[in-house]
């Protein structure tokens, strides 16, 4: 049975981790001079390769976690804290400050592996919150709905990167910025409900 909640809650954490919206102006200075040919295969290229990361990672997270002795809800409360910071930085434009200045100093050809799908799209946060949820949902069937939910983010974001330049002149740097801050009020909220649940596995919060 597919648990719609759980679909929902997973797509908004994951939406505001990976931020297309945020990412789509450091998508266009990346590939700045290049043609929409090339633009449309970095796009492509990046999505693919940040998907085979995290679907690894949903797959592996756990059992790497055991192995190395981390229990899931000490993992849950210390990736709870994690996105708790990336919210702060969304709020106050620190994220996407960082993201420019890593952009800049990577002075290469094709940016699709480093800088784009790595760390910018299939970063800390990101992974952080793949292992989270497939640790929520135990199994193939949470396995299944944690992919579904990434490849729908990863489509969105795909899309935005190939339309990039009609969405920055539609939002404008106001209006990405104004985004930003809301899903990183959203995405405090969901860190605290992290940090909770782990407690709640300790004993720690009703």
């Amino acid at each position: 049975m597919i648990d719609t909640a759980f679909l929902i809650t997973s797509f908004v954490t994951l939406f505001v981790i990976v931020d297309p919206i945020g990412l789509t102006p450091i998508f266009l200075a990346l590939t700045q001079g290049m043609t929409p040919r090339q633009r449309r295969s970095i796009a492509i290229r990046a999505t693919v390769i940040a998907a085979v990361l995290l679907a690894l990672f949903a797959a592996l997270g756990e059992a790497v976690l055991g192995f190395v002795g981390i229990s899931m809800p000490a993992f849950r409360i210390a990736g709870g804290v994690l996105l708790f910071l990336t919210a702060l930085d969304m709020l106050f434009e620190r994220r996407n400050k960082r993201r420019e200045d890593r952009s800049e100093d990577d002075d290469i050809d094709d940016p699709s592996v480093f800088p784009l799908a790595i760390p910018l799209i299939a970063g800390p946060g990101s992974i952080a919150t793949v292992i989270l949820l497939t640790g929520q949902k135990p199994g193939f069937a949470g396995f299944a709905m944690v992919m579904g939910v990434v490849v729908c983010v990863l489509a969105i974001l795909l899309v935005m990167c190939l339309f990039s330049g009609l969405f920055e002149r539609l939002l404008g740097k106001t209006g990405i910025t104004v985004v930003t801050r809301l899903l990183g009020m959203l995405l405090a909220a969901l860190s605290v409900q992290f940090v909770l649940d782990g407690l709640r596995a300790y004993g720690f919060a009703a």
